[in-house]
């Protein structure tokens, strides 16, 4: 059987590192997705998913992550139930992370520190270019 999840969004708000009753750090986050398909005359819908990271890894996103910064996370889907406050039987999934990875550029990601990190801004896109970026080769450099 496969449980294998690879996702790519900004952090909804800062990492919350805690450490379990034996010494094991543990950091909760929540990540926004953004679905990949938009119907016509609506606006693009957002998941918004639940990361567990242990460890070394937990320490890692509590370092160098923040609020807005972009992060890739792979690992696996796991669900769990319990009762709320109320009395309320209710189910979480969330995804505990196996690898962490920065996705952003170094200036957006900042320099670890919170203080002035800098908010969302739209990647470029290739329709951004102009010819000016580009090269011509001549058809005698050309490998085939």
């Amino acid at each position: 059987m496969l449980n294998c999840a690879v996702l790519m969004g900004r952090l909804v708000q800062d990492p919350e590192l805690h450490t379990t009753n034996s010494g094991v750090p543990v950091c909760s986050f929540t990540i926004a997705v953004d679905r990949n398909f938009v119907k016509q005359g609506e606006e693009r819908q957002t998941d918004f998913i639940d990361i567990v990271s242990w460890a070394q890894k937990a320490e890692f996103v509590s370092k160098y992550f923040h609020r807005g910064s972009m992060i890739a996370v792979q690992g696996n889907i796991q669900t769990r139930n319990y009762e709320d406050k109320n009395g309320n039987k209710r189910k979480s999934v969330e995804i505990i992370a196996e690898n962490i990875s920065f996705c952003g550029s170094k200036s957006e990601s900042g320099t670890g520190t919170r203080e002035g990190s800098p908010m969302y801004q739209p990647a470029p896109s290739f329709a951004t270019a102009d010819e000016g970026d580009f090269k011509e080769i001549p058809e005698d450099d050309l490998p085939f």
